[in-house]
């Protein structure tokens, strides 16, 4: 009887063979692996390593001064989380919240943020070489927004640079307090 068969029969979960531990282990270096979620009919991808969590809709404390896109703020656990509504920061509009819609709650470096989305679809594995470069376009949002473009069966998925998402530019900056002054 194999090793494999023998675990299984005494209720622990059979392991892999070493060889296929190696090979996997090189294809998972090489491949990254991103969260799909949808606005509309375009379809993101988040980088699944910042991921902390998947929550539900709930109302957010808005912010004097921000941004449209910035909804507001939640309180996670005690910490103070806002929360970006993704489909206004690419420009396609503001989102009209419902209890169908999710936050994606990220962490990159030190900053934590929410990304407010319509659903969260899948997960896929992407190789690095499958990744392509966004066009520039000179729209008005800036293609830095995006890391690159995936083509897939499905359709084109939109990778989100998250480090460029989080970095607010000194035009989309909540107004120093001092200006509030003035």
């Amino acid at each position: 009887m194999s090793t494999q068969m023998a675990e299984a029969q005494r209720g622990e979960v059979p392991r892999a063979p070493d060889e296929f531990l190696a090979l996997s282990g090189q294809a998972a270096e090489a491949t990254r692996q991103f969260i799909t979620c949808t606005l509309g009919e375009a379809e993101y991808g988040i980088d699944i390593m910042a991921v902390r969590e998947i929550k539900g809709w709930t109302e957010t404390t808005a912010l004097p001064h921000a941004p449209s896109w910035i909804r507001g703020v939640i309180n996670l656990r005690g910490v103070i989380v806002p929360i970006l509504d993704l489909r206004d920061r690419f420009g396609q509009g503001i989102t009209v919240p419902t209890a169908m819609h999710v936050v994606v709650i990220i962490q990159t470096g030190t900053r934590t943020a929410g990304l407010l989305v319509d659903a969260v679809s899948d997960i896929i594995a992407i190789s690095p070489g499958d990744i392509r470069p966004v066009p520039e376009v000179g729209a008005d949002v800036p293609e830095s927004l995006l890391a690159g473009l995936v083509p897939l069966e499905r359709g084109m998925v939109a990778l989100v640079s998250l480090d460029q998402l989080l970095c607010f530019s000194a035009d989309a900056a909540i107004p120093a307090v001092s200006s509030l002054n003035t």
